[in-house]
């Protein structure tokens, strides 16, 4: 015989309309001894996502854009519930689950509210898409043969993100320059000295990826930023303009200077936004949208070109300095190893991707915001072709 959650079930999710939605939500609202099995429907749900490769932050994000604040904090707590029964979660999962939001303020809503909520968020989560996985799921034999020793942050990683911290924090447009062009240095420096150190002791690492979402409004000018992060970091970033988020394919060292860079300059060049659109509305104007627009373009394609020059000054300064056996061969020594790492990225990614296109961009219709823009970029420290999208 058919249970409540199996009647609602049907009745619910596999179609738009709000008649079979009603029906299931009246089916569970007048039974509530189906109120665990509806939550543990939920967590199956939730673990028929991470099968198709899709991760807390990923799930989450997903169900904001789809539904909103209230939907997130529904998802955060069946996804608390599914990964609480595994032993160990991989570190970034377990990062992932202690970011996840927390119930959003509210009366308590009505049984049959609640239960439309439910369903609804679940119609959400069995229609997430099969993507490509960035590692394998926790509590499958895989996970675990790659499952990373514990450790704390490097040392280095804590010293980059305090002084993007203090760039985002300071009010002085030369001190945040001074800053974030510092940080930068010490990210290229960190993943030379990786890049050496692997070689010299033969460790065997491959290329990882990792996904950073990519959120509305003007989207694509901060994908065409993070495309930007992501290349003067020897990484790959294919957008996915569908799902709100971009894949960067990359040694670890690299992703996680990739992901701290892209998300400092991002509130730099949003409040450097905000302050130059004052400006503008203090003068008579009212375009905000295009010069927005504008001015994340601009700021975006800048700090390509200056990330790029940034990282090339420091790979040239480690190639003149003495070899990783302190011998005087260091260019030699140094540009094999890169060389190598860049083609493995490269065929990581087009594993992953085998079918991405690139565009060209438009959008860039408010001269002013572009000059302001730009400025922005340059006041940073930190321009090429447009991202890689995914069809």
């Amino acid at each position: 015989m058919e249970s409540v959650i199996d009647r609602a079930c049907a009745a619910a999710l596999y179609s738009d309309d709000d008649a079979g939605l009603d029906t299931g939500a009246s089916l569970l609202a007048a039974d509530p001894s189906a109120d665990d099995e509806l939550h543990r429907r939920g967590e199956e749900f939730v673990r028929r996502a991470w099968a198709r490769g899709w991760q807390p932050a990923d799930v989450v994000r997903t169900v904001r854009r789809e539904l909103d604040e209230d939907g997130a904090a529904l998802a955060a707590v069946l996804i608390r519930a599914e990964t609480a029964a595994y032993g160990q979660l991989p570190p970034r999962w377990a990062d992932q689950v202690a970011a996840l939001p927390g119930p959003v303020p509210r009366n308590r809503p009505d049984r049959f509210t609640y239960a439309s909520e439910i369903l609804v968020l679940y119609r959400v989560l069995l229609r997430l898409p099969a993507i490509e996985p960035t590692g394998p799921p926790p509590g499958t034999a895989a996970e675990a043969s790659h499952r990373p020793p514990a450790h704390g942050e490097p040392r280095m990683l804590t010293r980059i993100r305090a002084l993007l911290a203090k760039a985002e924090a300071t009010g002085f447009p030369e001190e945040a320059e001074a800053l974030t062009t510092k940080a930068q240095e010490l990210m290229a420096r960190h993943s030379i000295d990786e890049a050496l150190l692997a070689a010299r002791t033969h460790a065997a690492g491959t290329p990882g990826a990792r996904r950073i979402g990519v959120d509305a409004p003007y989207e694509s000018a901060k994908a065409v930023l993070l495309d930007s992060v992501a290349s003067a970091n020897r990484c790959r970033a294919v957008w996915n303009s569908d799902l709100g988020f971009t894949t960067v394919v990359g040694f670890e060292p690299d992703l996680d200077a990739v992901e701290l860079l892209f998300t400092s300059l991002l509130v730099q060049g949003t409040a450097a936004m905000t302050k130059a659109e004052a400006g503008q509305r203090a003068a008579g104007r009212k375009r905000t949208k295009t010069f927005r627009q504008s001015f994340l373009l601009a700021y975006a394609q800048r700090l390509g070109s200056r990330l790029a020059a940034d990282t090339a000054r420091v790979t040239a300064a480690a190639g003149a300095g003495p070899g990783p056996e302190g011998d005087d061969g260091g260019r030699d020594a140094l540009l094999p190893v890169l060389a190598a790492r860049d083609v493995a990225v490269t065929d990581t990614a087009e594993r992953m991707f085998p079918r991405t296109t690139t565009t060209r961009l438009r959008g860039a219709t408010d001269a002013e915001g572009w000059d302001h823009g730009t400025a922005a970029a340059d006041r940073a420290r930190m321009g090429g072709r447009g991202p890689e999208i995914r069809r």
